[in-house]
């Protein structure tokens, strides 16, 4: 049975760019995925800058388009801009997205396994023994980055009532020529498009990617308010479409992130951004993290375990806790957060646009700054 130093388990951005800083520092590492690749993944594929800052290589040639400018519209009557000079969102596909990912770590030495779903985990006193269906191997380490529903946590003894999963729907779609060019030119979001929740149109190379997400746990006729979202757009012709539903997990496990030396990152930790619900940015920046731990530790389980906690406690969990609070209040409290925005909407706006860009991360004083400048214009 070969063994590894890591065993990585999924081939999305979190798993593909973690055993490319393992392999980087020479750590044996094994990327164990169920699929060949490339295949399709349900995203919409809007990628901010403050992830793409984040990898170490240029990705260019696989974003389909860039853009420049996020338009945010409130209804019919609030609509707001930012400009960067930087592009704000990348669109990309994910099957060439992580494709490339993969094939960048593969260069600097770690293993591709394909076709191979992992059906067990045993855990021995120093190390893990996986089964797949291409045969078994051990790891010191498994990191889980199989996505929100994570067969691998559930293999390791989380419970899958630790995050909120939030459902969301997303449609390919193809559109006639006149709605193409008019709707290709900018990215929206589209505030109460849904009912606590928002619609978005991201314009691909030659399709558009639209969806719709609630922020709530609840049962929603998301396919309505996809179509009364078309119409809204004013798509006049839909020529082909394809549609895929999915969870976001937008809190993180309450359970902790590390069982039995396997490593929980990206979606199957619960780190996507809640209040966008965008994912990618932080499952980079999660594997960046466990890599670092574990090459800092040199491969020692415990003070990798000390080290990941840590480095999670240092910025990234409380940039998303107070993401929970904010959301609640943005989706839930919508009469307060409608008097805010039509005097402070653009500031809103351009604040939302830094922290894309990782120049800001979420104020940890929100509850005071939304308290305060409430009293503003009450009082």
């Amino acid at each position: 049975m070969k063994h590894y130093d890591v065993a990585v388990i999924g081939c999305g951005p979190s798993g593909a760019s973690t055993a490319f800083h393992l392999a980087k520092q020479g750590i044996s590492t094994l990327l164990i995925e169920k699929e060949t690749l490339p295949r399709y993944k349900t995203c919409g594929g809007g990628f901010v800058y403050r992830g793409r800052k984040d990898l170490p290589f240029d990705i260019s040639t696989v974003v389909e388009r860039e853009f420049h400018q996020v338009d945010i519209h409130l209804g019919k009557s609030l609509h707001f801009k930012t400009v960067r000079q930087d592009p704000t969102i990348s669109m990309i596909m994910r099957d060439s997205f992580d494709m490339m990912l993969t094939e960048k770590s593969k260069e600097l030495g770690a293993t591709l396994l394909t076709e191979a779903k992992l059906k067990s985990l045993d855990f021995k006193e120093e190390t893990v023994v996986l089964e797949t269906t291409k045969g078994n191997f051990s790891a010191t380490f498994v990191i889980a980055a199989d996505g929100a529903l994570s067969p691998t946590a559930k293999m390791a003894g989380w419970k899958e009532d630790t995050r909120k999963l939030i459902p969301a729907l997303e449609y390919e779609v193809a559109v006639n020529a006149e709605d193409f060019e008019r709707l290709s030119k900018v990215v929206r979001f589209d505030i109460d498009a849904i009912p606590y929740g928002y619609a978005w149109s991201f314009p691909k190379k030659n399709h558009l990617s639209i969806g719709v997400a609630s922020a709530r746990r609840t049962k929603i006729n998301l396919k309505q308010y996809y179509q009364e979202y078309l119409t809204m757009l004013g798509i006049k012709e839909v020529v082909h479409e394809k549609q895929f539903g999915f969870q976001i997990p937008v809190s993180p496990r309450t359970d902790g992130f590390v069982k039995n030396n396997v490593f929980l990152i990206g979606d199957a930790a619960g780190f996507a951004d809640p209040i966008t619900a965008e994912g990618i940015s932080n499952a980079i920046y999660s594997g960046k993290l466990v890599a670092e731990a574990i090459i800092e530790s040199k491969c020692a389980p415990s003070l990798a375990t000390d080290l990941y906690a840590a480095k999670l406690e240092a910025n990234l969990l409380p940039e998303i806790r107070t993401g929970e609070w904010l959301s609640k209040w943005f989706y839930e409290q919508k009469t307060l957060r409608n008097i805010l925005l039509k005097k402070y909407g653009q500031q809103f706006s351009e604040a939302m646009a830094d922290v894309f860009h990782g120049n800001r991360s979420y104020p940890k004083d929100i509850k005071k700054s939304i308290g305060n400048k409430l009293k503003e214009l009450v009082f």
